[in-house]
């Protein structure tokens, strides 16, 4: 792939935050003093305005940009660039209280009181007209700044609303998904069930937030309805911005595996994909190591949305958060190692939350930059300031890519449905930690891997991983079987194929939709076990892996036994399996397997291929970013001991040592190596 620079005025990696000038308009002295603290921190971009929408309009029709327009030049005039928010996240009181239908309404139908953020209506025209207007005035003040080099689109979007509005947007959402016949619906949510048929749209009401939800197919058409209600207020903004502003591009912060929106959906509206990294570094429930792990496979999440491209690491904490259940400070060095993760992963941007820490308010002890001590002389200040100064010295990175050649299949609407499942366990299906854990498995062996909706191209991968493909959109089961057929090496797990796109159990056999004929085997039942129960998956080479949690009945229809149970009534049953399908080889893990028994399923596949695979110790990250003859080799020690690595060649261009086989990286260490491609 080629280089494709997010800011080429920046010419390098941007080191930004959070800045909340307008918290500060009656002390000019700590404003002044901010920009002089940025430039020696080496910050080179902000993100201004996301909350400021009282502070611009106070009251209706009455505006003040003089603030934001003199900010934006002082930044400008310093070597700091603007990346300027729609106010939309939280609106000013004189809105809430003179167009009540702007703020969201429960799921009781009581219209929730002003306050906190994001608690507005979608749906609302009123909301709408008023967003349209701010906008109009903020692209009207500061559109055409050359400081000014992309939009942030609200903040963190989330929730639902319940009101009279949303539920017949909903009503006529769900007529034209069904071809305006109620019949069609009844028969997709299976609504003979309980006498749940409907005889008209106008009679379907949003599931009840609260209670239990027991027609899977309206639950989970209500999540879907959720994100494309939201995803067409956020292009309402987008449409705009593009009219007045067509130069700038437009982003929004994602959150995490936040389960309220369908961020796939909302990613092809977005020039760029941008989120917020909080993992709870130093937790008690798993080693500091795996933590950094998890946090790669949501970085990869972000960066898969958008493959040509870097992404945007758009919050993070350099000390710490108010939010967590324990909030606990970062240790000395950390800071740096889990912003070159980012880097590592993709992205071209290390962002904080935030410049300075609020007085009062919600947010206060949230950590930032600089502290209430107001002082460039903490040990948080220093370290982002040394992370500054390594981002200029891997300035070239930026722009480079990841070239995956493994991917991870991942669908909130399958997560959705997992979740709504009424059976199993409810405390052990852990759809996410399954998927991480197969990321995991592979980042230990040194291959990078995208995550990506089932419905996406396969065509630039040799591997493909599908843990719990509980429901299959329509196609994939096709799309599957070409991909093996022509080569590809794939791996499913137990649960997969059991329901349509409306939930629906498929007929004849899980996997369904062919996927049977494809993987070679049939799943008769599954078991779920507790968690003092165990059982074994005895390999045919002799190594055992431990199961938990789910194992599933296997029937034979052409696979080969690689594994069999080794307890239970179906010991010596098929556990794990593998079938020849045209150039290509389907595998079947039956059962919930600790992953390190799969290393050698996974060394196989990478063998077959043609995916190259390396010797890393545990604890190590890799990652790779390259563009044409471009080739950067990240290595990161997530642990406090000092390993070492074996075949390296190249320059570290940290600190310019060169390497020739054996990379050693202290407690917390990086090392970015360039070597010819």
């Amino acid at each position: 792939m080629k280089k494709k620079s997010l800011f080429p005025v920046i010419n390098g990696l941007m080191h930004g935050c959070d800045y909340n000038p307008e918290q500060w308009l009656d002390r000019p002295d700590i404003l002044e003093e901010d920009i002089k603290m940025m430039k020696k921190a080496n910050i080179n971009a902000v993100s201004l305005g996301i909350f400021s929408w009282s502070v611009y309009e106070p009251s209706e029709g009455e505006y003040h940009f003089e603030w934001l327009e003199k900010t934006i030049d002082n930044l400008y005039k310093n070597g700091i660039y603007t990346i300027l928010a729609t106010p939309s996240g939280a609106r000013p009181a004189w809105l809430d209280e003179k167009y009540p239908e702007a703020m969201r309404t429960d799921c009781y139908g009581q219209k929730e009181h002003h306050g906190f953020r994001h608690n507005h209506c979608m749906s609302s025209p009123v909301y709408r007209e008023k967003v349209s207007n701010i906008i109009r005035k903020l692209a009207e003040h500061t559109g055409g700044h050359p400081g000014v080099i992309m939009w942030h689109i609200s903040n963190e979007f989330g929730g639902e609303c319940y009101c009279p509005l949303c539920v017949k947007r909903f009503q006529d959402y769900l007529a034209d998904k069904f071809d305006n016949d109620i019949s069609k619906l009844n028969h997709a949510w299976w609504n003979t069930f309980w006498s749940h048929n409907y005889s008209s749209f106008c009679q379907i009401e949003p599931p009840f937030a609260n209670g239990e939800r027991t027609n899977l197919g309206l639950d989970l058409e209500w999540k879907r309805f959720t994100t494309w209600n939201m995803n067409d207020y956020m292009k309402s903004e987008i449409k705009l911005l593009k009219e007045l502003t067509p130069g700038l591009p437009v982003t929004t912060n994602f959150m995490q595996f936040y389960s309220g929106l369908d961020y796939n959906v909302m990613a092809e509206e977005l020039d760029v994909i941008s989120w917020d990294s909080y993992p709870a570094l130093h937790n008690d429930s798993e080693p500091f190591y795996k933590t950094m792990e998890n946090n790669s496979f949501y970085h990869a999440v972000m960066r898969s949305m958008k493959r040509d491209r870097p992404f945007m690491m758009m919050e993070s904490a350099p000390g710490l958060v108010n939010w967590q259940e324990y909030n606990k400070v970062k240790r000395p060095g950390v800071h740096k190692l889990f912003s070159m993760q980012a880097v590592a992963c993709g992205s071209d941007t290390v962002q904080y939350f935030q410049w300075r820490k609020g007085r009062g308010s919600f947010e206060q002890y949230h950590g930032a930059v600089i502290d209430h001590l107001g002082k460039d002389d903490t040990r948080i200040f220093e370290e982002v300031k040394d992370l500054g100064d390594a981002l200029k010295k891997i300035s070239k990175t930026a722009g480079t890519v990841i070239e995956a050649k493994a991917a991870l299949l991942y669908d909130w609407d399958n997560k959705w449905a997992i979740e709504d499942i009424k059976g199993l366990s409810n405390n052990t299906k852990n759809y996410d930690a399954v998927c991480c854990s197969f990321y995991s498995a592979f980042l230990r062996l040194g291959i990078e891997m995208d995550v990506i909706a089932s419905d996406r191209d396969f065509a630039n991968y040799g591997i493909i991983i599908a843990p719990m493909l509980y429901m299959l959109r329509p196609g994939v089961a096709d799309r599957l079987e070409s991909f093996v057929s022509k080569g590809g090496q794939l791996l499913a797990t137990y649960l997969t194929g059991y329901v349509d796109i409306n939930q629906l159990c498929y007929l004849g056999g899980f996997p369904g939709d062919g996927l049977n004929k494809l993987f070679g085997v049939i799943s008769e039942e599954i078991d779920t076990l507790y968690p003092s129960d165990s059982n074994l998956a005895k390999f045919k080479d002799g190594s055992e892996g431990s199961i938990k949690d789910y194992a599933e009945i296997l029937r034979l229809n052409g696979a080969e036994v690689l594994a069999e149970y080794g307890y239970d009534f179906y010991k010596g049953t098929p556990a794990v399996t593998a079938h020849s399908y045209g150039k290509g080889t389907a595998y079947y893990v039956g059962a919930r397997i600790c992953n390190d028994s799969l290393r050698r399923i996974f060394l196989e596949m990478a063998e077959k291929a043609g995916i190259e695979y390396k010797k890393i110790p545990l604890g190590i990250e890799y990652h790779k970013r390259t563009a044409g003859r471009e080739n950067y080799e990240f290595y990161l020690n997530n642990t406090e001991d000092v390993l070492s690595v074996e075949n390296v060649t190249g320059t570290n261009i940290l600190n310019g040592q060169n390497i020739d086989g054996v990379l050693v990286l202290e407690k917390y260490e990086t090392a970015v190596i360039e070597a010819s491609k």
